[in-house]
């Protein structure tokens, strides 16, 4: 019998929790060795959905895995809410008990289906899905926490209002947890931290966790009035909070990811997790034992992988990918005698969301009563190319959308009383999609729609144009290889006429071959001034480029959809669509890879 779980009902589980004595928590050696008598818990996991609420399009689309037939890696398409929702629940139809669970970044640089509407029709779909708990992620702060605690509790939009007459939102009826995240003044949670339940007796709790550097990567407006405190730390005091409760059987949830070795979604990590990378590994060997899996996110990548704790015992560490093209199934069982997850017993094993089973019709209709609200402003043409042009889903240091929206940024902030800019850059981690040349709809083959270029640029973020200095500007594209971007590289998209080589057999800021660098043929001299375009995220400073904010002489300038839309408009029609421009602006020597 599958447990159901409401936000209201578990509330109170929280707080019953606090009447129950201690339990002493067993070592993993005689969770190993004794044979309890357990119960069978499932968790099904996702994150990064985005809005994703329709098929993502393009490579977007599509997971890497090993056809089985030819041994060949193939690209899959996977993933839209239709799919996933009935992925999970035929998962759940044989667990004894079932919860489903979340990593952060479920809503956010959305599709405009979702995002139109503030992503209340993703919150909507997440509770038919039968989502429980999720971790909050850098993205949930995107428009603010008085946002994001309306997407919890309910209520209309405080500018737009409601969108439907005698229709209010009602809110999540799943649980958003922020441990990490607290309020400057006060120093208390913005959510719950945690969140517990009770699986055939046994009590869970789930804790959930963004990560740190989330003010580095999110609009100094959407995290004004909060801090952000260390995912270890914060895990491991409330771990303790949970065991004093007499909690044992614990789950993290965390938005801060690792890197696999292989892009194929079912990659063996190894048994010791030698097979990944990235934040996660150090955060998971730090994590106190009494976690017995954790849940990650914000890479987009897929793994299944385990990482030994504090006491070098392996322990289940996954992530599901992104937009809704993956979900995982984690199989526990829970000592009724401690309460406990027996550790060596989890099981986590990562599965595709393929389009070939049925769609949920609930999901169908959640989406085509959305897409009927949005169809006026969605199918509006606003530009033709002549093929696929690949942003979100290349694995290049240079993209070929990134290109063509970093010169729609220095064209379209070029002229003197707009800025004067001779340079712009784009972020490759704002460019959300691609272009893809089928059609999506009725409009054609080849036609861009505004919906779809949404999708690549979602934020509205407001260009800026700043003045810096040749060698600001030396700083600024060694940045993107050393300081915090050494070990995972954040390759800005430049605007015709900069030209430069990366060595990337050396280390940190000597990758930037300085005596490269060109603009217009020219070599840049560190004396002169450059007027450079961003959008506001970059040009304060955001993904660790602190070169950006230290410019000078600032003027903001239109949306940075705005001058993509515009400049789609003035350089393609159907007689003669945009083609992919060459990727000859950054040189690579040495191990590329996808830097992004």
């Amino acid at each position: 019998m599958l447990s159901v779980r409401t936000r209201r009902s578990a509330l109170a589980v929280v707080a019953a929790a606090g009447l129950v004595g201690t339990l002493a928590m067993p070592s993993v050696a005689q969770a190993a060795t004794a044979k309890p008598k357990t119960v069978n818990l499932q968790l099904l996991a996702i994150n990064d959905l985005h809005g994703n609420l329709e098929p993502p399009a393009g490579s977007s689309g599509t997971i890497r895995e090993v056809d089985p037939v030819t041994g060949q890696v193939v690209s899959t398409p996977a993933g839209g809410i239709e799919y996933l929702a009935t992925a999970l629940r035929q998962a759940r139809i044989p667990a004894d008990d079932s919860i489903t669970v979340a990593a952060g970044d479920l809503v956010g640089a959305s599709p405009l289906t979702s995002a139109l509407f503030h992503d209340e029709p993703t919150i909507e779909a997440l509770d038919k899905l039968g989502l429980d708990v999720t971790s909050v992620g850098n993205h949930e702060f995107d428009e603010g926490s008085a946002e994001l605690l309306r997407l919890q509790d309910g209520g209309c939009h405080p500018t737009d209002g409601c969108y439907e007459e005698g229709r209010r939102f009602k809110g999540a009826n799943f649980n958003y947890l922020s441990a990490n995240v607290t309020n400057e003044k006060t120093g208390k949670p913005l959510l719950a931290p945690y969140w517990v339940t009770r699986s055939q007796g046994v009590k869970v709790g789930f804790i959930g966790v963004t990560l740190e550097g989330t003010p580095n990567i999110v609009t100094a407006e959407g995290v004004k009035g909060l801090k952000f405190a260390n995912e270890v730390a914060t895990i491991n005091r409330y771990a303790a909070e949970l065991k004093a409760k007499g909690v044992n059987s614990i789950v993290a949830l965390i938005h801060e990811g690792g890197l696999p070795a292989s892009s194929t979604y079912n990659y063996d990590c190894g048994a010791a997790g030698q097979g990944i990378s990235g934040p996660i590994v150090d955060i998971a060997k730090k994590i106190d034992p009494a976690v017995g899996a954790i849940v990650t996110g914000h890479t987009h990548n897929a793994y299944a992988c385990t990482i030994p704790d504090p006491q070098g015992v392996p322990r289940s560490v996954t992530s599901a990918a992104s937009f809704g093209r993956l979900y995982t199934e984690i199989d526990l069982k829970l000592d009724k005698t401690t309460g406990a997850i027996v550790r060596p017993s989890v099981k986590a094993e990562n599965h595709v969301v393929r389009r070939t089973v049925e769609k949920a019709p609930d999901m169908t209709e959640l989406i085509s009563h959305y897409s009927k609200l949005a169809a006026p402003i969605a199918n509006r043409p606003i530009g033709y190319i002549a093929s696929d042009i690949n942003g979100r889903g290349n694995g290049d240091p240079e993209k070929p959308l990134g290109d063509i929206i970093a010169d729609a940024q220095q064209a379209g902030l070029a002229a003197a009383d707009k800025g004067g800019a001779q340079i712009a850059f784009m972020n490759p981690g704002g460019i959300r999609s691609d272009l893809v040349h089928k059609q999506s709809g009725a409009e054609g083959d080849g036609v861009v729609t505004y919906g779809e270029a949404f999708a690549v640029q979602p934020f509205s973020n407001m260009m800026q144009v700043k003045t810096l200095t040749g060698d600001q500007l030396i700083q600024l594209l060694q940045q993107q290889v050393s300081g915090s971007n050494e070990a995972s590289p954040k390759i800005l998209q430049p605007s015709k006429g900069l030209t430069y080589t990366l060595d990337m057999r050396n280390k940190g800021a000597e990758r930037v071959v300085v005596d490269s660098i060109r603009l217009g043929g020219a070599p840049i001299d560190p004396a002169a001034k450059y007027r450079v375009a961003a959008n506001e995220f970059l040009a304060g400073g955001g993904d660790g480029f602190p070169a950006f904010a230290a410019g000078t002489e600032k003027l903001v300038g239109a949306s940075d959809l705005d001058v993509f839309n515009a400049y789609l408009g003035a350089n393609s029609s159907a007689a003669a669509p945009l083609k992919a421009p060459a990727q000859d602006r950054i040189k690579v020597i040495g191990p590329g890879g996808d830097l992004d």
